[in-house]
């Protein structure tokens, strides 16, 4: 019985409700030993597994646990940390003002912080502030501060959620993409342990909030690849005469309007999410091909430029500039904004008099953020921290947020011996075994999706190269590593699918394949994927001292140094 084999046929168990099975016609076709072939609907749309074989219960246990350690003491350390001093702050300002205001920094530079950290909340003055970034992120974190108070708890709650809630999306998409809960899961569980993720979710800076974007607007286009094809095959199958035009035209695509608008509120977070709206953009754009091709087009990538590429920029950029438009409100009706009067003190000419002046005033407003970003001023700056984006993926220069050196035996919890100080560091780095492993699984997901035409690789490959490749033209102004956080969810979506092809078939269902009845390949490839996945997990827990705060004795802390520019 050795040479046996027996056919795994998941789409006959494992659909679910509302989905149709094949009907006789269908199921006429067959492969060369007799085996049913799927049908045009099944290769087309795999059915996904049910939610309630348990797909639900771990996505949300594993949603749990991230959000657990998240939240576990995110009020420490009481203090501002990295450039909380800025965003906290404008978001209070937004709460309070409708717009961001100066605050105060007399008798000393750091007043403002103190007189918050003691309770006294009088910190604005009567001037408007120029913010270099958009107001979505300062919105979301002024939500934690209208719910928990102007306080630590308070101003790091958003984060807290909104990265919990980038692990659940990345969870149902991964599910969604290759029909795995348990490829879906592992994704989610590696995002919930990495580092630098875990730092950004416990810190009020903006990045974690334009992963959660990113990340949602690609489970929308995800969603929608789902939601097109299934209806493209179902108008094929009743008409044949539509594989001899265009196929069946699909002008209002709900998904693509939902990813158009959380591309509008990563715009909203920081404008280096436009990359990404161009990116995906193309790749959906190939994703209309493919399916046109399969159900019979010719020429499908001339005729899809027009009956999906039009209607894909209605969809997703437009309605992503509308909503990044509507992101400003709160700018756009307070008189007493930065640069709100610089249309009226700036009479329109040419082109620019068909412009209401609120919006040519904004429009200044952006020319001057812009300034700021790629101006004399920022490109001759240095930082300590800095680093080349060319390091990101191995970890070559990861940044302190936090550091309190020299702490005394017997004071501030310091237990070393004696001649031996304490110190307490928060240090946005992730989790090394992870990223080493990814960026090894990035490169082997570049291999699959170009030489074996895998559509799920060239995801992680886009939303990575998306969020990384443009900082090289960036590289002479100071950058920093943790802006890399909006590429780990997609470092460790490839990691997931990569660990998948380990696994082995049977560990994707809905796609149609033959497997031995014994299966040791898959026993072990379960194996070394579970080993993996619990190396990554110790690594996290080694590393846990470093990224939260904890005092420890310095010979601890160079143990976890283990490099001298993590330094």
């Amino acid at each position: 019985m050795a040479g046996v084999t027996a056919v795994i046929d998941d789409d006959t168990d494992a659909l679910e409700d509302g989905d149709r099975r094949p009907d006789r016609s269908e199921a006429l076709g067959r492969d060369v030993l007799g085996r049913r072939l799927p049908s045009l609907r099944d290769r087309m749309y795999p059915p996904m597994p049910r939610d309630f074989d348990g797909g639900w219960i771990a996505t949300l246990l594993i949603t749990a646990f991230a959000g657990f350690i998240r939240f576990w003491h995110l009020s420490n350390p009481v203090k501002f940390v990295f450039d909380e001093t800025y965003y906290a702050k404008d978001a209070y300002s937004l709460l309070q003002f409708g717009y961001a205001r100066q605050f105060v920094d007399a008798p000393r530079k750091d007043e403002a912080n103190l007189r918050i950290l003691s309770g006294n909340l009088d910190v604005f003055k009567d001037t408007p502030s120029l913010t270099v970034h958009p107001e979505v992120g300062k919105w979301m974190i002024a939500g934690g501060e209208k719910l928990f108070g102007m306080n630590t708890f308070g101003w790091r709650f958003s984060a807290a959620l909104f990265g919990t809630l980038t692990i659940l999306v990345l969870i149902r998409m991964v599910r969604r993409m290759t029909r795995s809960t348990l490829i879906g899961c592992i994704a989610g569980l590696l995002l919930a342990v990495d580092g630098l993720h875990f730092v950004m979710s416990r810190t009020a800076l903006l990045d974690v909030f334009l992963a959660f974007w990113l990340v949602c607007a690609v489970a929308c286009l995800v969603q929608d690849r789902d939601w097109a094809r299934k209806r493209l095959a179902d108008g094929a199958g009743k008409d044949g005469d539509a594989v001899r035009g265009v196929g069946r035209l699909l002008l209002f695509r709900p998904w693509r309007i939902a990813a158009g608008i959380c591309f509008g509120l990563a715009l909203g977070v920081k404008w280096n999410a436009i990359w990404a709206v161009a990116g995906f953009g193309l790749l959906t754009w190939a994703w209309d091909i493919g399916a046109r091709r399969a159900i019979g087009v010719r020429r499908a990538w001339l005729k899809s430029a027009f009956v999906d590429g039009i209607p894909a920029f209605v969809s997703i950029v437009l309605v992503g500039v509308v909503t990044y438009a509507a992101t400003w409100t709160g700018w756009l009706i307070h008189d007493n904004a930065y640069a709100h009067d610089y249309a009226s003190k700036n009479p329109a000419t040419g082109v620019m008099k068909v412009v209401p002046d609120d919006f040519r005033s904004l429009i200044h407003y952006h020319r001057e953020v812009l300034d700021f970003h790629t101006g004399d001023y920022i490109n001759k700056a240095t930082h300590p921290y800095q680093s080349h984006p060319g390091g990101w993926p191995i970890l070559a220069r990861p940044i302190g947020f936090d550091a309190v050196n020299d702490i005394k035996p017997g004071t501030g919890g310091c237990t070393a011996a004696p001649g031996t100080n304490c110190l307490s560091v928060i240090s946005a780095i992730g989790t090394p075994l992870l990223w080493w492993a990814g960026a090894v699984a990035l490169v082997v997901s570049l291999v699959f999706w170009v030489g074996r035409r895998d559509w799920r690789f060239g995801i992680p490959i886009i939303g990575f190269a998306v969020g990384w490749v443009p900082w090289f033209f960036f590289a002479e102004r100071p950058i920093f590593f943790f802006y890399a956080v909006a590429m780990v969810p997609f470092t460790v979506m490839a990691l997931a699918l990569l660990l998948g092809q380990i696994i082995g078939p049977g560990g994707v269902p809905g796609e149609a394949r033959t497997v031995p009845v014994t299966t040791p390949r898959r026993l072990i490839g379960t194996a070394i994927t579970g080993a993996f996945v619990i190396l990554v997990v110790l690594n996290f827990a080694y590393i846990w001292p470093i990224l939260t705060d904890k005092v420890m004795p310095h010979p601890e802390w160079l143990s976890r140094m283990w490099f001298k520019t993590w330094i």
